[in-house]
């Protein structure tokens, strides 16, 4: 590989992260990126996992979703475990699955089935949070090589970096427009009730706890009616 070329292109696609502008083109533009760049990756997606729950993230193609269904069905499998190995191993591959394979036995006979030759699976984290793994996959078996596996964690330690900082700011987006919404349906109450704006906020407050609402929610059905 020439890894002065694959530098420039990992600079150049770190630009093009930072620049999406919402989480989900963030992770689209990763999971494109993985198949533009490491040799052999026919399709990549991320697996986040929620206890034993799996969801699929930006796969870019049918492929990878019926592969983590499989891994969340069968509670095994390299990117099942690459999701949850924050104390562990940061990579799990199966080079060829047609070998046998000791450590997920029930999931490699199944995926080749699906049409799966080899994959690799990495995790995404950060210093302060772990996000879940980037799932590289390829039709043919032996199809990855050592190359292409510190191709494939360079992609995720710069992906990780992106994916925080894309959600990150939804976050922020999200709080500010929170505080806009119960602003303005403390504004309607305060109008309407000749209430002080501690008062107002008091009465949104008793609301949501009574009829266990999210205080957002309240503040919304306040400002679409015009009262509670």
């Amino acid at each position: 590989m020439d890894w002065v070329a694959f530098a420039q292109q990992m600079a150049a696609m770190a630009r093009d992260l930072l620049a999406q502008d919402s989480v989900d083109a963030t992770l689209e533009r990763i999971t494109a990126s993985a198949t533009e760049l490491v040799t052999g990756c026919d399709a990549a997606g991320i697996l986040v996992l929620h206890g034993t729950r799996v969801e699929s993230l930006a796969p870019t193609h049918q492929l990878v979703v019926d592969s983590d269904r499989l891994q969340e069905r069968l509670g095994e499998g390299p990117c099942f475990d690459a999701a949850r190995s924050s104390l562990g191993d940061r990579v799990f591959r199966i080079a060829d699955v047609t070998d046998e394979q000791p450590r997920w036995p029930a999931y490699a006979p199944e995926a080749k089935a699906l049409g799966i030759g080899s994959m690799m699976g990495f995790l995404l984290f950060t210093d302060d949070e772990d996000l879940g793994a980037l799932n590289l996959y390829s039709r043919e078996p032996g199809a990855f090589t050592e190359d292409s596996e510190t191709a494939g964690w360079l992609l995720a330690s710069h992906a990780a970096v992106a994916f925080s900082a894309a959600r990150t700011h939804a976050q922020m987006e999200h709080a500010v427009a929170t505080r806009h919404l119960i602003g303005e349906a403390m504004g309607i109450l305060m109008g309407a009730r000749h209430l002080t704006e501690e008062q107002a906020f008091d009465v949104l407050r008793r609301y949501s706890q009574q009829n266990n609402i999210k205080l957002r929610e309240v503040a919304r059905r306040i400002c679409a009616q015009g009262s509670l």
